[in-house]
């Protein structure tokens, strides 16, 4: 087992208690920001200590991405992080790509929601584990494959990955008497694309974008200059976190993926204000789909898989992957079936 499993999380975990510490003593403004510097830093390197493309990846957007965000919004006074917050749920918060809830009054009503709220991942989550394992199992060792089915399977494997994830925090916040947001709202039912990417798709992104970029360039230069804004920083931190997954210069083309759906998303809000008719579901579903596969395909996935890093990265998935898939070969043969 690398060091890193203990040193990485241990060092955030410090970090994340001195910022808070900081951010009680020192009023929001300048002076806490830089009382907040050490640990701005210490984040950008802690990602570097991880030899694992997938750990490091999960943890560049974790720390690099919402963790510096987090910590920037409460250098302000702003954001999901507050000094009041007690220790574990503070850290909890800055250090994982996750979000409180807000208390609710009436807690029977609420415990109810949970409960459902709880059964329901575990059986999502499931099923995306063996969509993932079976991914990884197509792709091992191919080299015939089509770039585009290629793409396709690697777009659902990074979904899976993150939508299994993600509600792993999530559950382990309630563990600890913690109620969180989800990371997912079925982004596959999205009506329109800013249904897929304001509500649906990586809501913990768009929870620190909205305060950190869209809210204050709306309120300067109106909301237009803030949907292109929040996507213009969207895609560069998407290009921070594929540096750190890959260790390849950025090209620009995951910033110009973003920068399009930006485009697109004031161009389908200007349609809307000016047409009151809106398509089906049936038929606005699937040209969500196809416009975000097609520029993903074009854009997003070739920088993150292309060049051999597919085949590294499933090689790596398969190490972990392989034992558990031969002792489930195992468990099906016939003659095991028939001892037991």
């Amino acid at each position: 087992m690398h060091h890193s499993v203990v040193t990485v999380p241990l060092a955030a975990a410090v970090a994340m208690l001195y910022a808070r510490l900081a951010a009680s003593l020192v009023r929001p403004g300048l002076r806490r920001l830089l009382a907040l510097a050490p640990v701005l830093l210490l984040l950008l390197k802690l990602p570097f200590a991880i030899p694992l493309f997938s750990a490091r990846g999960m943890t560049a957007f974790s720390l690099v991405w919402l963790g510096e965000f987090k910590l920037l919004l409460l250098a302000s006074g702003r954001g999901p992080l507050d000094p009041a917050l007690r220790p574990l749920p503070f850290v909890f918060t800055a250090a994982l790509p996750v979000k409180l809830l807000p208390r609710s009054p009436d807690g029977g009503a609420h415990g109810a929601a949970k409960k459902t709220a709880a059964a329901l991942p575990l059986l999502s989550s499931g099923v995306k584990v063996v969509v993932w394992v079976t991914i990884a199992h197509l792709v091992h060792g191919e080299t015939q494959m089509h770039p585009y089915a290629a793409f396709t399977l690697y777009g659902v494997f990074t979904y899976c990955s993150l939508d299994t994830l993600l509600p792993c925090f999530a559950a382990a916040g309630r563990a600890l008497g913690m109620e969180l947001e989800p990371p997912f709202d079925r982004p596959y039912l999205s009506a329109s694309l800013q249904d897929f990417w304001g509500r649906r798709w990586n809501l913990m992104a768009s929870a620190v974008l909205r305060p950190a970029v869209y809210g204050p360039v709306r309120a300067r230069l109106g909301a237009a200059a803030g949907v292109l804004a929040t996507f213009l920083v969207s895609g560069l931190m998407h290009e921070v976190v594929a540096y750190y997954l890959t260790f390849r210069a950025p090209t620009g083309q995951i910033t110009a993926f973003f920068l399009l759906h930006g485009v697109a998303v004031c161009a389908e809000k200007w349609c809307a204000r000016r047409c009151a008719a809106r398509p089906p579901r049936v038929v606005a579903t699937p040209l969500v789909w196809g416009f975000v596969a097609g520029t993903a395909f074009w854009l997003f996935l070739p920088p993150i898989f292309g060049n051999g890093m597919d085949d590294l990265m499933f090689a790596e998935v398969w190490t972990f992957v392989a034992p558990f898939a031969d002792a489930g070969e195992r468990l099906l043969r016939p003659g095991h079936l028939v001892s037991l």
